[in-house]
């Protein structure tokens, strides 16, 4: 009887879903049937967040609810079918689940909306079209990668982990929207965002009737080949691919090495996890961050800057100290590095994932910090800035960081000790290498620096800033990564040499 218990309750518990659903489209529905008579600007950015909103649901809802595909490619395996006949098929069949028949029905009032307002219809219908291709193939994509990689590691750690991703979603979000000024009309700092947005792949489709150019169109088109080609590639892979059986029992005994990738680099980035999240002396470490930002703020305080520019320095500042902080990491390990060396771990796994802790911690700081700080300095133009020059002196930092751990370990404080106790130095080497990490990561980071202090008086530098800090970043990271992995192998002996005299 019990299986028959939890079979009706199941049923009633989606017959819920269902309704609450079924009213919650007829409500968006009507609303956006509304807006035929606001302004263009309520409209256009109404239209945009919701659809925006939407799409990234279909991303987020398969990885927080881990449900088992019913269109699971993997089932067709035995069946000799094509990958290409099959990724269709199941793309097609998608259009009869419920959650695209809802988004569906919005997307057909949105274009009906439109019409209503003057819009060509080519341009309503294909928002419309694109819009809920999108999502579609969004909900594939994500499904089967939830389906494929992460069922069988489902944990503790990877809720927590997928939990925080919201809160770092949802929170920036929040902080924008309390911080504007309404005043009976739609404040221009939403206005502004909502354009940017527009420019993204979750926003590209909707933004298509509102007057936000070419770039929106080209943006809706290939994100939806990218996802189609990552829907091809996923099929493809399950019908060629056979996958070991999970473990049913006492995957979650294994923590983070259930979450992370059963390679080299995935069981280094999950003991560098466990060691980030339990050990004292990493612990410390991170809780200097927060005092040295807030010390930063008070000489300019005292000197008279004003609090609305001086709220704008801790973030940089966090950035800077967040890439710094893997510097001197290998020599944590103390002898464990052995493992690494005994085992072959090529240096690029060992570099990836000896900054993954440092890379998740910093991301969600962060994502925090930056729009609290923009939201107290009123002016939300200035945001891009704010990404561009954190994103360099952040993943410059770990780039940089990535050798110097690799070429120059210094003496630390031994495991177990406590980690204000100063260890024995015979040398500056290690104190030379920490500053050369600083320096160089402010240098790298000058030009983006220069950019942002000019897209102070000429808002055209605001993107060059933005896109410029990330991909000079991107680059340091990429190129320190390369390197270091090339120092760690060739010294690999001489590393367990001096992390044993360390």
């Amino acid at each position: 009887m019990a299986p028959l218990r939890r079979g009706a309750g199941a049923a009633v518990g989606r017959t819920l879903a269902l309704l609450v659903l079924a009213v919650a489209v007829v409500i968006g529905c009507w609303g956006l049937l509304q807006l035929q008579t606001a302004g263009a600007a309520t409209a256009g950015v109404v239209t945009v967040l919701s659809g925006s909103a939407i799409t990234l649901g279909f991303v987020v809802a398969p990885l927080l609810t881990g449900t088992t595909d019913p269109l699971d490619p993997r089932a067709f395996r035995g069946f000799g079918l094509r990958s290409g006949r099959l990724a269709a098929t199941l793309a097609a069949s998608g259009m009869l689940t419920v959650p695209v028949l809802a988004e569906t029905a919005l997307a057909v009032c949105l274009a009906v909306l439109w019409i209503r307002r003057g819009v060509a219809w080519p341009a309503a219908v294909g928002a419309a079209v694109l819009g809920t291709v999108t999502c579609l193939l969004a909900a594939r994509v994500f499904r089967a990668l939830a389906t494929m990689f992460l069922a069988p590691r489902r944990s503790r750690e990877l809720t927590g982990v997928l939990v925080v991703g919201v809160l770092v979603l949802v929170v920036p979000v929040a902080v924008f929207l309390v911080s504007l000024r309404w005043n009976g009309h739609v404040p221009h700092a939403l206005v502004e965002a909502v354009h940017i947005l527009a420019r993204t792949p979750f926003g590209a489709a909707w933004a298509l009737p509102w007057r936000t150019g070419a770039l929106s169109l080209v943006v809706a088109l290939v994100t939806v080949a990218l996802l189609a080609a990552a829907w091809w590639g996923l099929v493809h892979r399950a019908l060629r691919t056979v996958e070991p059986p999970a473990v049913a029992r006492g995957i979650g005994g294994l923590g983070w090495f259930a979450v992370t990738p059963s390679t080299p680099g995935g069981a280094v980035a999950a003991r560098s996890l466990l060691y980030w999240l339990t050990d004292l002396r990493y612990l410390a470490n991170l809780a200097v961050l927060p005092i040295i930002a807030a010390v930063a703020m008070v000489p300019l305080l005292i000197i008279g800057l004003p609090f609305t520019w001086v709220v704008l320095v801790p973030a940089p500042i966090l950035a800077l100290f967040f890439g710094w902080l893997p510097h001197n990491d290998l020599a944590y390990d103390s002898t464990a590095i052995w493992v690494h060396l005994a085992s072959g771990v090529r240096g690029i796994s060992d570099r990836v994932g000896r900054i993954v802790p440092v890379a998740v911690i910093g991301v969600v700081v962060l994502a925090v910090v930056i729009p609290v700080s923009v939201g107290l300095h009123g002016d939300w133009a200035i945001a891009p800035v704010m990404v561009g020059v954190c994103a360099t002196l952040f993943l410059g930092g770990l780039g940089l960081s990535s050798i110097a751990s690799a070429a120059a370990p210094s003496p630390v404080t031994r495991p177990g000790d406590s980690p204000f106790r100063q260890p024995e130095r015979t040398g500056s080497g290690g104190v030379l290498a920490q500053g050369i990490v600083l320096l160089a990561s402010l240098l790298v980071s000058a030009p983006v620096l220069w950019w942002g202090w000019l897209s102070l008086d000429e808002r055209r530098y605001v993107d060059v800033a933005m896109w410029g800090g990330i991909a000079i970043g991107v680059v340091t990271l990429a190129l320190g990564l390369g390197i270091g992995a090339a120092v760690f192998e060739r010294r690999g002996t001489r590393l367990l040499e001096l992390a044993e005299a360390a």
